[in-house]
């Protein structure tokens, strides 16, 4: 690959990581072609980038979205860098299961609104709600607080939702 191109790689590479909320690494070593298209598949049905680009190419360009360094020991052997703009924690839910299925993926860390996550956390991160789930347990809590008066309530939280909803579009945008 030229210089021209990496640099193209590195510039592109470094704008998806600066929109992205989630940003996964892992390793696809032993993976066969038909595995890995089975795992872009599901990335691809959750709204998820999936990417292999070459170590060095992913160090700089996470150095230009100013990622924590905490993540470069992770960029070691075959690395697929999954992006995830709406939901952070919905590739390692996939990750997971695929994961469960196919032990040849690993899982290798993973930074999720400047927080990094190493390898052995991957249940934890799994574990986790996602931002669909918060808000739905959110409007759960108040309804079950404001017995009295459900409709002023769901009237109010689909607004909220509804705010919280442009924002993300907005941000994307």
């Amino acid at each position: 690959m030229k210089r021209e191109q990496k640099e193209k790689v590195i510039a592109t590479v470094a704008e998806k990581l600066k929109k992205a909320q989630g940003v996964y690494l892992t390793d696809f070593t032993g993976l066969t072609v038909e595995e890995i298209s089975n795992l872009r598949n599901e990335f691809r049905k959750a709204g998820i980038e999936y990417r292999v680009v070459k170590n060095t190419l992913i160090k700089k360009a996470m150095q230009e979205a100013k990622i924590s360094d905490k993540v470069f020991s992770a960029l070691k052997n075959s690395t697929g860098l999954a992006l995830s703009y709406d939901d952070p924690i919905a590739p390692a839910k996939i990750i997971k299961k695929f994961a469960a299925d196919n032990e040849k993926l690993k899982f290798k860390a993973a930074t999720i609104d400047g927080t990094v996550f190493e390898s052995k956390q991957l249940n934890d991160v799994a574990g986790m709600l996602s931002k669909a789930e918060n808000i739905a347990r959110a409007i759960g809590t108040v309804n079950t607080l404001v017995a009295g008066v459900p409709r002023t309530v769901n009237a109010v939280m689909r607004n909220l939702v509804n705010v919280l909803d442009q924002i993300a579009k907005q941000k994307a945008a």
